[in-house]
């Protein structure tokens, strides 16, 4: 039973995610965390820093990794079916009639019109880590004391780092943990 319930949500989120892999995080949080209690808030986050350094797309390392958690190897292989076999339906019916009606009108103001709901998206996944990176599970306050004041720290200089250098965003992935995790051994 569990492995049909890992497939449909993961059908769910692959059938209505639509941006791309960071689009489909707030989709995978509210399923994972929200409505199956799968995952807590904090786990998921460490679930999409996992995600986000292996090799491959953000949305099936997470289903992948999710599926594995809950139900081992075949759940692995049932969210990540239930993620991908949606897109691939989709996108396979998409590339035939965009090849045929790709120069009307309509289907390019579609496609305009969906560019920013990808980016708000995207923004609201990437706004939820940075709310729980900084200010932990309780959320968004006005309280300075909640701040997690490494955690900004260590944000702006990876920012600045990135702006300033350019450097291989793995290296400065690495060097944030690992100057991250010696502060919190040390302290």
């Amino acid at each position: 039973m569990i492995l049909l319930k890992l497939f449909w949500s993961f059908f769910q989120i692959g059938m209505f995610s639509i941006g791309g892999g960071m689009a489909a995080l707030p989709l995978i949080q509210n399923q994972v965390v929200n409505l199956q209690h799968w995952l807590t808030l904090t786990e998921f986050t460490d679930l999409i820093t996992i995600a986000e350094m292996t090799p491959g797309p953000i949305a099936i390392n997470s289903a992948t990794f999710v599926g594995t958690r809950i139900a081992g190897i075949p759940g692995a292989v049932f969210a990540t079916i239930g993620f991908i076999f949606p897109p691939c339906v989709i996108i396979s019916l998409l590339a035939l009639i965009y090849f045929k009606f790709k120069d009307l009108t309509i289907v390019q103001g579609i496609l305009t019109g969906l560019r920013p709901a990808i980016v708000g998206m995207v923004a609201s996944a990437g706004l939820s880590i940075i709310i729980l990176a900084v200010w932990g599970e309780g959320g968004f306050t006005m309280n300075p004391q909640a701040i997690n004041w490494i955690s900004v720290l260590l944000f702006v200089a990876a920012l600045f780092v990135m702006q300033k250098w350019k450097p291989n965003p793995i290296y400065v992935i690495l060097g944030s943990g690992i100057i991250g995790g010696a502060i919190y051994l040390f302290t």
